[in-house]
C-alpha cells in the first residue's frame, strides 16, 4: 500500500494523496490529517488563540498544531488575524469557506454517534458540546419556541438564541436570558442533555424556570444505536 503523504505549511493540489477527482477525496486531502478536522471544530465559533485551542485539545503537541494550522491556512481554511488592544495576540479563524464545513462535521457526528462503540462518557472540549447542541438539536419540536440561553463552561462563555427550530450560538454571555448552565468543564452538561442525569447529581448550576429547563434538555438527544448487523441492498 502507497503511503499517504503528510502535509505540513504548504499546500498540495488536489490529488496528492488519492490522485481521485472525486471531491470526497479532495476533502479528505484538505481535511484527512490527524487533528485537522478537530482544529475546524475547535474555531466553529470564532478566532481564538493558539494556546485556547492547544487546552481544548491536549492530545495535540504544539509542533503538530503549528503544522495542522499552517496547512489549513495555506488551503484556505483558515485566516490568521491579529487580536485588538488591550491585549494584542494572533488570532486563527476560519475564513468564510472554512465555516462551510459545519454540516459536514454534524454529519459526521449524527452518523458516528449512532455507533454502539460510541463512548459519550470520554473528554468534550466547551466548542464540542455547544456544536454537539446544534447537531442534536430537535428542530421540529423546537418550532415556536424563543429563548436566549447562555452556557458557562469553565472560563468559556457561549450564547444560544433558540427561535422557532434554529438556534445560532455565539461566544460571549448574553446580559439577558432565559436559562443560564454553569459548569466547570463540558461532560456534567453532556451527562445532563443526553443521559438523562439530574443537574443536582453533577453539581450544574441552572438559573431559569425550572419547566422551561426542562422543555428545552427535552430538545436534544442521541441517536439510538444501529444493531452491528450486515443490511442487504
Amino acid at each position: 500500500m502507497k503511503k499517504q503523504k503528510v502535509t505540513k505549511s504548504a499546500n498540495f493540489p488536489h490529488g496528492r494523496w488519492y490522485a481521485d477527482a472525486c471531491g470526497t477525496a479532495f476533502g479528505l486531502e484538505l481535511l484527512g490529517e490527524r487533528w485537522a478536522m478537530l482544529i475546524v471544530r475547535e474555531l466553529m465559533f470564532g478566532p481564538r488563540r493558539f494556546s485556547d485551542i492547544r487546552a481544548d485539545l491536549p492530545g495535540v503537541s504544539a509542533k503538530v498544531l503549528t503544522e495542522r494550522l499552517a496547512g489549513l491556512e495555506a488551503n484556505g481554511v483558515v485566516v490568521r488575524s491579529t487580536a485588538p488592544e488591550p491585549t494584542p495576540a494572533q488570532l486563527y479563524g476560519l475564513t468564510k469557506w472554512g465555516y462551510a464545513v459545519e454540516p459536514i462535521l454534524q454529519a459526521i457526528g449524527r452518523w458516528a454517534a449512532a455507533s454502539p462503540l460510541h463512548d459519550p462518557t470520554l473528554p468534550l472540549s466547551p466548542v464540542s458540546f455547544m456544536l454537539s447542541l446544534r447537531t442534536m438539536l430537535d428542530t421540529s419540536a423546537a418550532r415556536g419556541m424563543s429563548l436566549v440561553i447562555v452556557f458557562e463552561i469553565g472560563t468559556a462563555q457561549f450564547t444560544a438564541r433558540l427561535d422557532d427550530g434554529a438556534m445560532p450560538v455565539e461566544r460571549g454571555a448574553a446580559g439577558r436570558a432565559d436559562l443560564r448552565f454553569k459548569a466547570q468543564a463540558a461532560p456534567p452538561l453532556a451527562a445532563v442533555f443526553y443521559g438523562g442525569v439530574t443537574p443536582e447529581a453533577v453539581g450544574l448550576e441552572v438559573l431559569g424556570e425550572a419547566a422551561v429547563c426542562r422543555d428545552f434538555i427535552a430538545l436534544f438527544s442521541l441517536p439510538q444505536p444501529e444493531a452491528n448487523v450486515a443490511c442487504p441492498r
